[in-house]
């Protein structure tokens, strides 16, 4: 009877600990977002994205995304060091938001019907457009119907092109490469005639040192593309970095940061967007 009610005790104790355990581990895991600060915090950016979010050789990670979620994490209490950062591909966005690999994700995100039924997102905080970029020197595509019998550049499986193709210009000679870098350097070399995609991604493309005064952004607004920030279904997050935002733009940091990062290609960026404002 006695060792039965010792081993009774010691099972009730063990499961005791097994759930304190488990309800605190959170700040240690790279989970420490939802609960207003403390310990690390991971965060979704593209890797491969100049002037938006990119981990260059040495291991930094710089762009508008990354100033923009670096500032969101400070809101939410955690400093820049508490940041792990982990490369958010488009096609995996969702399901790193939805295993909870990733606390939000910063990563050129644009908001539409479809992925707001797998996950929430706070903003927008940024307004691109689909657009063009032509060589500086290039004054012969004016309008998107200029692009008829022209080579018109995007990445293979991007959509962009198809939409000029299809709606702008039939004429359109497509060009997919692998990576954005590609049609840039055909385009320099005079392969290509243009590039599409949004606005904010072909300017940080062309804010880059080895490309700064060589090409120009046509300001066509092909599309309109609401960025923001992606969080888990149904999370807490979405209202504190909302709140954040609208600081982030108020105290002028918005303002800062997409100068920074992009103004060094001419961008015309739009005014910073308002809160769950989204332009269709």
């Amino acid at each position: 009877m006695n060792v039965r009610k010792v081993s009774a005790a010691a099972a009730a104790a063990l499961a005791l600990s097994l759930t304190a355990s488990a309800c605190g581990g959170g700040d240690d895991d790279g989970g420490g977002g939802t609960d207003g600060g403390g310990g690390k915090i991971t965060v979704g950016i593209k890797f491969d994205q100049p002037g938006l979010g990119l981990k260059t050789p040495d291991g930094k990670y710089t762009g508008l995304d990354v100033d923009v979620a670096t500032y969101l994490a400070k809101e939410l209490g955690h400093e820049a060091g508490d940041i792990e950062w982990k490369e958010a591909k488009s096609a995996d966005r969702e399901t790193l938001l939805q295993r909870g690999d990733v606390d939000f994700i910063a990563a050129t995100y644009s908001i539409n019907d479809e992925r707001a039924q797998k996950v929430d997102f706070a903003g927008p905080y940024l307004l691109a457009h689909q657009d063009i970029m032509t060589r500086a020197d290039d004054d012969s595509i004016k309008k998107p119907e200029d692009l008829n019998n022209k080579k018109l550049c995007s990445v293979t499986g991007s959509t962009s092109a198809q939409n000029v193709k299809t709606k702008l210009a039939p004429k359109a000679q497509l060009q997919e490469y692998g990576g954005y870098s590609e049609c840039l350097t055909g385009l320099e070399n005079k392969v290509i005639d243009a590039v599409t995609t949004d606005d904010a991604v072909l300017a940080g493309y062309a804010a880059q040192e080895q490309f700064k005064g060589k090409f120009k952004l046509g300001g066509f607004k092909l599309s309109n593309e609401n960025y923001g920030i992606g969080v888990p279904k149904g999370s807490d997050l979405k209202g504190k970095i909302n709140t954040a935002l609208e600081k982030m733009v108020s105290d002028g940091s918005w303002d800062e940061y997409v100068e920074k990062n992009l103004g060094p290609a001419n961008y015309k960026n739009e005014p910073a967007p308002k809160i769950g404002n989204i332009v269709k």
